[in-house]
């Protein structure tokens, strides 16, 4: 993908609109890994694929910036909900201040925890769930919320393709390498969802529990 590319498709997208904007700009000067956030394209898509499944609840992992967290609380209609859980405490400062400043914060619930304990507390069923967190405990993520997504519900993963390490054997000792891998292969051998990976960006996995 060149950056040519990368600029045309953007162009020929809806624009992500001028809070969006201000957001990944402050994320990308301000964090030191800016590029974690989902950013214009992938945020569009994220918005649409909330259009298009219509859930009421929505559970994201990994909250980062709270930009793809905006962006589906964007298309929820009104009395829907998006759950998002950031494990890093150290993340809130940043994030809790774009999230309630944000025309969508009455849609959103910023929690700060591990998902893994907290979301079996909720006693929520949810229509889509966003996976977006520590790459070295996927499957366990995976496995955690696949129990309180309601059959014909949707989990998208995020980073599924981590830069291309996934196919390097150079990256063979690192853990979060690892953990997508060990993610894609229990993903792709589990018979109780379908699912498709699609090179978008980090690689995006479009999973549909049956």
């Amino acid at each position: 993908m060149t950056s040519e590319l990368e600029k045309y498709l953007r162009q020929h997208s809806d624009p992500e609109g001028e809070y969006l904007y201000r957001l990944w700009r402050d994320t990308n000067v301000r964090l030191l890994h800016g590029r974690m956030a989902s950013g214009h394209l992938q945020g569009r898509l994220l918005k649409m694929l909330v259009s298009m499944i219509k859930p009421k609840n929505i559970l994201e992992v990994g909250t980062f910036s709270g930009y793809s967290a905006i962006c589906m609380a964007e298309a929820l209609e009104e009395g829907g909900k998006v759950w998002t859980f950031e494990i890093n405490d150290e993340q809130e400062p940043f994030t809790r201040p774009w999230i309630e400043q944000s025309a969508v914060a009455h849609k959103i619930d910023f929690r700060i925890g591990d998902a893994n304990v907290e979301v079996p507390k909720l006693g929520v069923l949810f229509d889509m769930a966003f996976l977006d967190g520590d790459k070295r405990t996927y499957v366990e993520t995976y496995e955690t919320v696949l129990n309180f997504v309601k059959n014909g519900g949707f989990i998208i993963a995020d980073n599924t393709l981590w830069d291309g390490h996934v196919v390097e054997a150079a990256y063979d000792k690192d853990p979060q390498t690892l953990g997508i891998r060990e993610f894609n292969d229990h993903v792709s051998a589990d018979h109780r969802v379908e699912k498709v990976m699609l090179p978008m960006r980090d690689g995006l996995t479009l999973i549909r529990k049956k």
